[in-house]
Formats: C-alpha cells, sequence, structure tokens
C-alpha cells in the first residue's frame, strides 16, 4: 500500500511572545522581552504549509495548546478567579508566569516521536508525547499533546498511543526534534535514528559543559523498545558535546535526514565516522547519501545563526529532494555561498526555497521545528481525522480564523490581560470546531 510522509505544521498559538525561557536556544535568549507578532507569526506559517501543498506534498495541521496556562496556575497555589490568578502571578511570579504563558507548542518536531507501522513489530504507527523534562515552559506540554494527537489519530486498529516518558531529568524527551528515518520509500521499513545529548546515569560518558543536554541515552532508548522497533534497523548516536555548547540544543539545528540522504554538519556526531557506519550497516547494501558541510565552509556559528540545518528536506519526485530553509540562510553570505555550490554538486537536493519565518526563528525554531512527520499508508490517513489535512478551503478558513482572532502585537505587560486570556479561548473554541478535534481543551471540559 503506498504511503506519505506528512508533515503535521502546528499552528502558532494566539500567545506568541518572547520570554527567552529556553537556556542553550541562543535565538530564544537574545530576543527576550520583545515585542511578538502573533498574527504575523501564523500567517507565515500557514503560507508555508500551503506552499509545501502545493507542490503536493502530504500536509496537515495541529493546534496550539491553550495558554495561559491557567490549571498550572492553580496547581502552583494562585487562587480565585482567572483574573485574580493572572494578576497575582504576574506580580508574584513573573517568570512563573511567563513560562505558562509560553506559545512553544508551535514547534511540532518536539510534540513528539512517531514510528510507522512498517517500523513496529505490531504494524501500528506508534506515538510518545516528549515530555520536554529539561524546561518548565515545555514540562507541561505532554499532557495538551496527548490529548490533540488521540483526537486526530484514534483509531486502534492502526494507532497506538504512549504515555510520555517519566519527566526527569534522565529520562529528558524532545521528541522528534532528535529523531529521522531513512527508508527506499516511506512505506516500507526504514533505519529509525535517535541522537541523544548524553548518558544520565553513566558519568563516565562526556556531556556538554555549558549547555544541557536535553535528550538522554535513556529517553531515546526507551523509545526504541516502547515502538517495538528491531534492533537491527535502529541506530543510537551522540550529539556532539561542542555543538551543544555551541547552541545546537537540538540534533535538527545539526543535521536533517530524508529517505536515503542524510545533510549534516562536520560536526554533528560525537564520532561521525562510527555514526555514518552504523546507518550504513542498518541501511543495507544500498549506500546512502552522505552530505557533510565543512567547518572550513559553514561555521556552526553560522548553522545556529541562520537554522540551515533546521530546513526541511522533503521528496519532490524520485530521487530528488528540496530544502526548505528560512531566508535567513539566503542572508549569510557564507551559507548562501555553500547552497548555490550545493545545487551543482552530485547529491539528492536539486532545489532550495526559501520562506520568511522571521517571528519563529526569534523565538528559536525554524521550517523544521516548525513540523511533525508522520508516515502514514492510504489506510492509515483515511483513518486519521480528515478536517486537519490542507486543503485551498482550510487555509482560507485558516488564514480567516487568526485574522478574526490574533492580536497584531503583544508586549511583556499583555501576558496579564485577561482579555487575552478570553481571545485566546474564543478562538481555540473555534478552532476545534474547524478542525473537528472535540473537546482537547481544559477549559472545554
Amino acid at each position: 500500500m503506498k504511503a506519505y510522509e506528512v508533515n503535521f505544521d502546528g499552528i502558532v498559538g494566539p500567545t506568541h511572545n518572547y520570554a527567552g525561557l529556553s537556556v542553550g536556544n541562543v535565538a530564544s535568549q537574545n530576543n527576550a522581552d520583545r515585542q511578538s507578532r502573533p498574527k504575523e507569526a501564523a500567517l507565515q506559517g500557514l503560507e508555508k504549509m500551503k506552499a509545501l501543498h502545493d507542490k503536493g506534498l502530504k500536509q496537515a495541521v495541529l493546534p496550539p495548546l491553550e495558554r495561559p496556562d491557567v490549571g498550572m496556575l492553580r496547581k502552583l497555589g494562585f487562587s480565585g478567579n482567572d483574573a485574580q490568578m493572572l494578576k497575582q502571578a504576574f506580580e508574584q511570579a513573573p517568570i512563573v508566569y511567563a513560562s505558562v504563558c509560553s506559545a512553544s507548542s508551535m514547534w511540532t518536531a518536539n510534540a513528539c516521536t512517531v514510528s510507522p507501522g512498517a517500523d513496529t513489530k505490531d504494524g501500528k504507527v506508534h506515538f510518545t508525547p516528549a515530555n520536554l523534562s529539561y524546561n518548565f515552559h515545555r514540562s507541561i506540554e505532554h499532557t495538551g499533546t496527548a490529548k490533540i494527537l488521540q483526537s486526530i489519530f484514534a483509531n486502534e486498529k492502526f494507532f497506538s498511543h504512549h504515555q510520555a516518558l517519566p519527566t526527569t531529568r534522565h529520562f529528558g524527551d524532545e521528541g522528534a526534534a532528535n529523531h529521522t528515518r531513512f527508508c527506499r520509500e516511506y512505506g516500507e521499513q526504514g533505519v529509525e535514528f535517535f541522537v541523544y545529548g548524553q548518558y544520565a546515569f553513566d558519568d563516565t560518558k562526556v556531556k556538554p559543559a555549558l549547555y544541557p543536554a536535553r535528550q538522554t541515552f535513556e529517553a531515546s532508548e526507551s523509545i526504541t523498545r516502547l515502538h517495538q522497533l528491531d534492533p537491527d534497523k535502529t541506530v543510537l548516536a551522540q550529539q556532539s558535546v561542542e555543538a551543544i555548547d555551541a547552541g545546537v540544543f537540538h540534533n535538527d539545528v545539526i543535521s536533517v535526514g530524508n529517505k536515503n540522504c542524510l545533510f549534516y554538519h562536520e560536526q554533528a556526531f560525537q564520532n561521525n565516522d562510527q555514526t555514518l557506519a552504523a546507518l550504513q550497516k542498518a541501511y543495507g547494501e544500498e549506500p546512502l547519501h552522505f552530505i557533510c558541510v565543512p567547518k572550513q565552509l559553514v561555521s556552526i556559528q553560522d548553522a545556529v545563526t541562520t537554522y540551515l540545518f533546521n530546513s526541511q528536506l522533503v521528496s519532490i519526485s524520485p530521487g530528488e529532494m528540496m530544502l526548505i530553509t528560512p531566508e535567513e540562510c539566503k542572508n549569510n553570505h557564507n551559507v548562501n555561498q555553500y547552497l548555490q555550490e550545493l545545487l551543482s554538486a552530485d547529491t539528492p537536493i536539486k532545489a532550495i526555497e526559501y520562506f520568511n519565518l522571521k517571528q519563529s526563528m526569534r523565538n528559536g525554531g525554524g521550517p523544521a521545528c516548525l513540523r511533525q512527520r508522520v508516515v502514514l499508508n492510504e489506510a492509515e490517513m483515511s483513518a486519521a481525522n480528515q478536517a486537519v489535512f490542507m486543503s485551498d478551503k482550510l487555509y482560507e478558513t485558516l488564514t480567516n480564523w487568526v485574522n478574526k482572532h490574533y492580536r497584531d502585537l503583544i508586549t511583556h505587560d499583555d501576558l496579564a490581560d485577561e482579555t487575552l486570556l478570553i481571545e485566546s479561548r474564543t478562538a481555540l473554541d473555534e478552532l476545534t470546531q474547524i478542525l473537528k478535534l472535540g473537546s482537547v481543551y481544559p477549559f472545554q471540559q
């Protein structure tokens, strides 16, 4: 049965703001407390989705989570009605309050890890929501993410949902940002590739010194068991600790893969030769395409600044791929020069398209952060919620929805406004009807 890689992009939430909450995410920290433009951010994301849909790629959407997270404020001891709790938290614990207002669920590469039925022992598509345990503002996402995933992929005949791993740093799991898959065709069994930053239970192993390694070996290994993956078709490798300390907080900031191709920086992995050899062995006799970007041409700093490797690598025709990159790549001399030379090289990458995602980029996420790849065959796609798949009509509807409900500007002080909470809930309630999700938000219960 024919299968497709479907890009499920996150819709940027109505409270999109810059709080600089993510340690190790250089862009996020550098832009802390700037004015944000939620409407512009959401429209930029939708434009990318529509453009990929128009190219014939399978595209779908994931809704944002409810923010501010009023339920979490109540758990933390704030009391009274919603307006009173917002005021208390804003005045008494501003960093905590900023955390419960974060719209970071827009980066659905961190939503979960997905293994297609072709790779799993029971033949089902497996989902494990990421616990995102390192950062408080993200660790509160997985419960809501799980409800949304279960609503979209509800048919138990085809889909298997797991709980998030234990929410401790020992099992820190950042989802598909540290996971990719190689295959000949999407519907065939592939090689699942997990990248971790450190071992949690073995202090003799190397680990970063400056910034945290958010993905642990133990978390990646646990997901391989939960998803019933073939050990011979599974590879675990450590990310370069020097890269993490340079601001490469996820593997998708330093490498990206698709089908039989890995596009990566020379300093991506702790042991490049060993990692590539393991991938090739698991893949089989047919050679993989390993495209290494030398540090002499593109530094890690250039990679982090432009998010070159946070591009989407998509198949546009048999044997040919396209890079979906942020405009920042075109504006950086070193990166732009490398990409122009890449187009004439003997690789599967034959085209590059640039997108304006400035609002997301300022908060630390590029094209690949905004999407979760879900491989589905035709039966599985039919069993999923059809209302979330992109179409001309859905694009028009969502564009009108954003223009109707989103603010043009949000400042730090705006987050304490009860009106913003009411606006956000009104928008999300309407969105669940557009996407036929049912009651997935706490305020709808």
